[in-house]
């Protein structure tokens, strides 16, 4: 199961670290009701580990309207200025104390962390969090051309680091995630959602179980 030596651990943010599902739902529901679209919590599951732009194209699947880019370039803005209000409410709170202390614990253990999100507003939500000086390296949409299942976001935090991919180990929810983590040939601990991953290399009930692996 996995490789003998890690040396470091790449987190995705959304629903590992900490968990915004809600008001990524909230936003792109504001949105799709504002164009007429149906969208409830089980069309925002398939929006999981995708970027805004495709989130996009999906929630537009159900429109009858045909809208060119530029259009949903406004749209896509629309929705992220929405979500970035509801993410100026989150505080230190939102972070668990078993996150905080698991991560605390992992730094003790001398492996490097790093986040590897797709998200473009990873910093806003690591200040708001208090992490924001916390990680060895941070990957983000920011920084990244293709989004997950590409490998970029991780290969890009592990260069970072500069340390070797296969040292490396993916913390994920998602399986687009885990499926990226994979292709760069990395370790992957899968959890909450992605729990069930067949090709995941550890399975998480919850995240102070990262303390249990050996590295």
């Amino acid at each position: 199961m996995g490789y003998k030596k890690m040396k470091a651990i790449i987190f995705d943010l959304d629903g590992v670290i900490c968990s915004t599902d809600h008001y990524h739902y909230l936003a792109w529901k504001s949105l799709a009701d504002d164009l007429n679209i149906p969208f409830d919590e089980k069309d925002n599951e398939r929006l999981r580990g995708v970027s805004r732009m495709e989130s996009l194209d999906i929630i537009l699947e159900k429109s009858k309207e045909n809208y060119s880019l530029k259009e949903k370039e406004q749209f896509a803005d629309r929705k992220n200025k929405l979500y970035q209000q509801y993410l100026l409410k989150m505080s230190t709170k939102d972070l668990s104390k078993e996150v905080k202390e698991t991560l605390e614990q992992l730094r003790k253990k001398g492996l490097k962390l790093a986040i590897g999100s797709s998200s473009k507003n990873t910093m806003l939500i690591l200040k708001q969090l208090g992490l924001d000086t916390f990680f060895d390296a941070i990957s983000d949409g920011n920084s990244i051309q293709y989004s997950k299942p590409h490998p970029e976001v991780f290969m890009k935090a592990a260069d970072l680091l500069n340390i070797p991919y296969k040292e490396c180990l993916v913390v994920e929810d998602a399986i687009s995630g885990c499926f990226a983590a994979k292709s760069a040939s990395m370790n992957v601990a899968a959890l909450s959602s992605a729990y069930h991953c067949t090709f995941a290399d550890y399975h998480l009930n919850c995240f102070k179980e990262l303390l249990d692996i050996k590295y």
